[in-house]
């Protein structure tokens, strides 16, 4: 179906437009809508090209700078010095700095170590040295100048790699298994699926007006490795009786202030279908996603009007032209699939899960990680949805020798189980939205109970997560965390502020709990500040190391006990 304006119906229903394309018209109901449908984002990339970067900073067009640079990977970041909450009350062009955050997308997490070393040379030179690996298998880098960018983006095309649509209201990097095609246990290997979708459909000017970011997910690994239930679409590996190993179809997932888990559609999906089934959900969500208000445009919220009862019907009729196979739900996981440490792949050769402390790396770093693979007989590694990095095919015989060189860098195979288990959002550095610093408390956090709760660490589940994001909208994923945490500001007594964090608790996905998988508790009035959280995570897990029952994880413990067990301070009896 064409997108053109003229190829849409502009009837109008009495009742008060939800700017669904397909029931409502195409007029835009605000800003954005408006200068997404002026011209497709994805024609800014020949102003900065041939205008922003040769005039400058100043010569950016608002629409262009605050929107469809977005279609872009390009972000501004905020200016140093912008006190927390000040996008609230400022005009924008007093938060944002003149420099942006680059996301370089990275579909399926897969990377060879010459592309690493490009990314690592690129961040050196034209980044201040700045990376982060994020929890979408993406690499960002920060103080990139509008002047740079299409060097940078020759670059990266010189190896295969781009930024087109790693932002705005567009088909964002698909999540894969950062062990797919290599993991011993595999289902389905779902490369070709995400090479399929990739070459079709990300940068088509047809899909590149969504009502709002659209998050994919794609896994043939038993452990459910992507967390599938928090995307927009996902498939998960499965095995039908009938028809072999394919995909269950979970649809309508997303967190940030209206968090909400993705359904099943109660279908199976073979792998030669999957780039089509894909392209049919995504074409719903143009043709019927809500664009009228901004924070109801989600594909979520259409899911939760529809039900997957009628959104399987609607794209079976409307964009496939047949029926779907019913399928087999997946079964819950046994092992978590975050891939840290040493395993066997199924051609003998090992894959090691390494640990960048939440994310932060380096240019330098990556450049001289991409050398030490190379040195140990690897060329290539995954980004994780966990903000770590998982390196493939290392020889038996170098495992040993990779491992200590790896833990050398910062990078270690075998952590504590907070280095393992923490990830955090970018936080107030960089991030215009940002209410508290994350990455740095969340690195003194880990250090600090690595050394306090060293006397337990032989009792420690295998991994227990905690999640620290800057705003409200979850980036961090803080709700599906057994300890989640949300930046706020807290009174400090004075009459003034400090940082702090709403606190959720037990939270989780598929290796929690598949019986109570889902979004953590709140509990009344239960905040802590930045320099509180340290004793508060201690106390926490000592509670629950000598409450718990046998076998019995966080998150349940978490959502039995009594809401004083789960208090700063317990209150006398």
């Amino acid at each position: 179906m064409s997108t053109d304006v003229s190829a849409v119906s502009t009837r109008r229903p009495q009742k008060r437009p939800n700017g669904q394309w397909k029931i409502d018209g195409t007029e835009p109901l605000n800003h954005n809508e408006e200068f997404k449908q002026a011209d497709n984002g994805l024609n800014v990339r020949e102003r900065i090209e041939t205008i922003y970067s040769k005039q400058g900073f100043d010569s950016i067009d608002q629409d262009d700078l605050r929107g469809r640079f977005r279609w872009w990977g390009l972000y501004t970041q905020r200016r140093p010095g912008v006190p927390a909450g000040a996008h609230n009350s400022l005009p924008p062009e007093e938060v944002d700095d003149k420099y942006f955050m680059l996301r370089v997308r990275i579909d399926g997490g897969a990377l060879s170590t010459e592309q690493l070393r490009v990314i690592g040379e690129i961040s050196r030179e034209f980044a201040r040295d700045t990376a982060d690996v994020t929890d979408r298998q993406n690499i960002q880098l920060h103080w990139v100048g509008v002047e740079d960018v299409p060097e940078i983006w020759r670059r990266l095309e010189s190896v295969g790699l781009g930024t087109t649509e790693a932002c705005g209201d567009t088909p964002r990097v698909i999540l894969g298994s950062p062990v797919a095609g290599i993991a011993a246990d595999e289902i389905i290997d779902p490369t070709p699926v995400i090479q399929e979708i990739a070459q079709l459909y990300i940068g088509d000017p047809e899909l590149a007006n969504l009502p709002r970011k659209y998050k994919s997910a794609i896994t043939g690994h038993p452990s459910q490795d992507v967390v599938h239930e928090i995307n927009d679409f996902a498939l998960v590996g499965v095995v039908h009786p009938d028809h072999g190993p394919g995909y269950d179809l979970w649809v309508g997932g997303g967190l940030s202030t209206n968090a909400r888990l993705a359904e099943r559609l109660g279908v199976f999906v073979r792998q030669e279908e999957a780039a089509e089934v894909w392209h049919a959900v995504t074409q719903t969500f143009r043709d019927y996603g809500f664009r009228r208000l901004r924070n109801k445009a989600r594909l979520k919220f259409l899911l939760a009007e529809w039900g997957p009862e009628k959104f399987r019907r609607i794209i079976e009729d409307e964009y496939l032209g047949r029926r779907l196979t019913d399928g087999p739900a997946p079964a819950a996981p046994d092992t978590p699939g975050d891939h840290v440490g040493v395993h066997r792949q199924k051609d003998g050769k090992f894959y090691i899960g390494i640990t960048p402390t939440v994310g932060r790396v380096s240019g330098t770093l990556l450049v001289q990680l991409a050398d030490l693979l190379e040195k140990h007989g690897s060329h290539r590694l995954r980004t994780t949805p966990h903000q770590k990095l998982v390196v493939l095919d290392i020889p038996e015989e170098e495992v040993e020798a990779a491992s200590a060189a790896l833990a050398d860098l910062g990078l270690d195979p075998r952590p504590s189980v907070f280095r393992r288990s923490t990830i955090a959002c970018t936080g107030i550095e960089f991030c215009k939205l940002a209410i508290v610093e994350t990455k740095t408390t969340a690195a003194r956090t880990i250090d600090a109970l690595e050394e306090r709760l060293a006397d337990v660490a032989d009792q420690m589940p295998v991994r227990l997560t905690l999640h620290i994001n800057g705003c409200p909208n979850s980036c961090a994923r803080i709700q599906t965390a057994d300890i989640g945490l949300k930046g706020q500001l807290l009174p400090d007594g004075d009459g003034g502020t400090s940082p702090g964090f709403q606190v959720h608790l037990g939270g989780g996905l598929t290796f929690v709990d598949r019986d109570e998988a889902g979004l953590g508790r709140t509990v009344r009035g239960l905040k802590v500040t930045a320099e509180e959280l340290v004793d508060y995570v201690e106390l926490l897990v000592r509670r629950y190391l000598a409450g718990r029952q046998t076998g019995e994880t966080f998150a349940r413990w978490s959502h039995r006990v009594d809401e004083s067990e789960l208090q700063k301070e317990v209150e006398p009896v």
